[in-house]
């Protein structure tokens, strides 16, 4: 008879330290979840807030055309 309550004791223990090593485990992962959905929402506005600066590379490439050709017409009036 001792042996079964040696055994019930040592599975109860077990058991409890796995409870206490899961339950935070579970609630770190509740709290994730609930942060998600504003997680999801800042890198989406990041998205639309950033979008237009795939175009910078267009917008640069116009600007340089500019200086170009105001460095040719400053040239042509013999400036520097």
């Amino acid at each position: 008879m001792t042996g079964w309550i040696v055994g019930f004791t040592v599975g109860v223990v077990i058991v409890l330290v796995v409870v206490a090593l899961v339950v935070p485990i579970l609630l770190l992962a509740r709290a994730i979840g609930r942060q998600a959905p504003l997680i999801d929402d800042a890198l989406g506005k990041a998205v639309r807030d950033t979008a237009s600066l795939a175009e910078l590379r267009t917008t640069i490439e116009h600007a340089e055309v500019i200086v170009a050709g105001l460095h040719r017409g400053r040239t042509k009036l013999g400036g520097q």
